[in-house]
Parts: structure tokens; C-alpha cells; sequence
């Protein structure tokens, strides 16, 4: 295979068009997010992805497992946690049963905006989405998108 092979140009065609929807569906949730309940998609996704956790084996997540939900490095996750941390909407605590992890809880005021800030995400989602299948060469990965069921956990 060459650069010019048709086969790899249409592989980087399509990973260009999911990194541009990716991009697009990102900012204009992150425009919708910030004007309004002054959250990043960052901010967002962690507080959801904390807000799942439960009290049964394996509910609560390690800095590992939440940083790989929310696609960050550790220590970016550690940094936002640290932040969200500030502004009450986090709280840290020690494993009961090892002392050396960690867990994170969102805490009442952060499940409130959460709450608030959930229909905002969603209806940004939504119109980027409707927005990028006005365009033919996205159509078909918002078909795909819209079509995907969330994994469940092993």
C-alpha cells in the first residue's frame, strides 16, 4: 500500500470526517454548557460518570476507571476532580477497605446541576447532530451515532 492507495485516502477520509463531527458536536455542547450552567463537556461528563456509581460490588470507580470514562489522562482527572472538587460540586473520601484508594462522590449541589445541565446536553446534542446530517459526507455517522446503544459493563 501506498499514501496514494485508495483504500488508505478513504480510511483517512472517514477518520477526518469523525474527528469533524467529533469536534463539532463537542463545541457546540460545550457553547450550550458553558453559557448556561457555566460546566465544560469535560466537567459534564465526569459529574455523570460519577453520578452512576452505587454502593454494590465494584460502584465505585478508581482514578483509573474514571479518567478512562471520561477519556482524559489520570492526572488531567485528577485536575478537574480537583476543581469541581472547589467549587462543592466533588468530594473525596477514603477506601473503607483500603486506605490507600481514593473515591470520588458527587455531592448534593453537583447532582443538582447535573440535573439542571442534563436537558441542556441533550438538546445540544440533538441539534449538532441534526446540524451535521445536513451534510452528506456526516450523514451517515450520525445514522451510526444515533444508532449506538451505550456498552454495557462486564
Amino acid at each position: 500500500m501506498t499514501a496514494t492507495d485508495p483504500a488508505l485516502t478513504a480510511l483517512a477520509q472517514g477518520w477526518c470526517a469523525l474527528s469533524l463531527l467529533h469536534g463539532k458536536i463537542e463545541a457546540h455542547i460545550e457553547r450550550a454548557l458553558q453559557g448556561r450552567h457555566d460546566l465544560s463537556v469535560r466537567e459534564y461528563s465526569l459529574l455523570d460518570v460519577l453520578s452512576r456509581q452505587h454502593d454494590g460490588d465494584g460502584g465505585h470507580l478508581q482514578m483509573k476507571q474514571v479518567a478512562d470514562a471520561v477519556v482524559l489522562s489520570q492526572s488531567a482527572t485528577t485536575r478537574l476532580v480537583t476543581r469541581l472538587e472547589d467549587r462543592g460540586l466533588l468530594e473525596r473520601y477514603l477506601c473503607p477497605t483500603d486506605r490507600r484508594g481514593i473515591y470520588t462522590n458527587v455531592t448534593e449541589a453537583g447532582l443538582t446541576l447535573l440535573e439542571e445541565a442534563r436537558p441542556t446536553n441533550d438538546a445540544a446534542l440533538r441539534q449538532a447532530l441534526d446540524e451535521a446530517a445536513k451534510n452528506p459526507e456526516m450523514a451517515p455517522l450520525v445514522r451510526v451515532v444515533e444508532t449506538l446503544k451505550a456498552p454495557v459493563p462486564a
